[in-house]
């Protein structure tokens, strides 16, 4: 059995809804496994935090899974504010699998930094105002060369948009997508983080990027072949207009699509 995890008196942050459903986050941690595998491959111990896992444990025994196949030594634990949550996930504690009660304080034993902490459909219920200190709240907590992933999705993991942060702030805004279910790619505007989704209105560059990428899709040039090859075209003519893509050809085959994070940060 697991060692127990230490809980604080007071966990910081709210309970969420707790909606959660097997593989809703399949397409980040598939993002995870790619981007941050060497990472936790170079960490002797990796620690993996599900934080706010939600009602069910699904989504935390899904990671550890999904890290072990580029970390076998890996670790998750699951971080939970609702004690009543904790307590029905223990039974699924297993070797490499622990869930303990807390919350953006991030309870590991002896105070250890995690590799990585995912916060999928956590900040929602936050103000935009608030998004701010608990990413320097979560970050602080990371060990040297570690990530924060932080984002929200739909309730089935169609469509995601996700923003990676290192010890020192923001790097990366990802969008991702079952690109059958994309009318346009505007359509995961709804799906914005809560740093970004009230930053979607004219004169804000999240705004004129949404804006591009419908027109470059408008224009793709492959869109009677399939999706997926609509996707990667319009990436191309994104990246030709100036937009600071991080990723190629092998991440748009799976519906993603990664930008600097200067290129769309709110204006001040």
């Amino acid at each position: 059995m697991p060692a127990r995890v230490p809980s604080p008196t007071r966990p910081i942050g709210s309970a969420t809804r707790g909606t959660t459903h097997p593989n809703r986050l399949r397409r980040m941690d598939r993002w995870i496994a790619a981007a941050h595998g060497p990472a936790l491959r170079r960490t002797e111990a990796p620690v993996a935090v599900d934080l706010g896992y939600g009602a069910a444990p699904w989504t935390a025994v899904e990671l550890l899974t999904r890290l072990r196949t580029v970390r076998p030594g890996a670790r998750v634990v699951g971080v939970e504010i609702d004690p009543v949550r904790v307590a029905a996930a223990r039974p699924y504690e297993r070797e490499g699998l622990a869930f303990a009660h807390g919350g953006f304080e991030v309870p590991l034993p002896g105070g250890a930094r995690p590799t990585l902490i995912r916060a999928a459909n956590v900040l929602r219920q936050y103000e935009e105002g608030e998004v701010a200190e608990v990413w320097r709240r979560l970050c602080a907590r990371l060990a040297p060369g570690g990530l924060l992933v932080e984002g929200t999705c739909d309730e089935i993991g169609r469509r995601h948009v996700w923003v990676a942060l290192a010890p020192d702030g923001p790097r990366t805004v990802t969008f991702a997508a079952r690109l059958g279910s994309l009318e346009r790619p505007s359509d995961l505007a709804e799906r914005l983080p809560k740093a970004l989704i009230h930053r979607n209105v004219p004169g804000e560059p999240v705004h004129t990027f949404l804006h591009d990428f419908d027109r470059a899709w408008a224009a793709a040039p492959y869109a009677a072949l399939s999706a997926r090859q609509r996707w990667i075209r319009s990436a191309q003519r994104l990246r030709a207009a100036g937009w600071p893509l991080v990723d190629g050809p092998r991440r748009w085959r799976q519906g993603e699509l990664t930008v600097r994070w200067d290129a769309l940060a709110p204006r001040p």
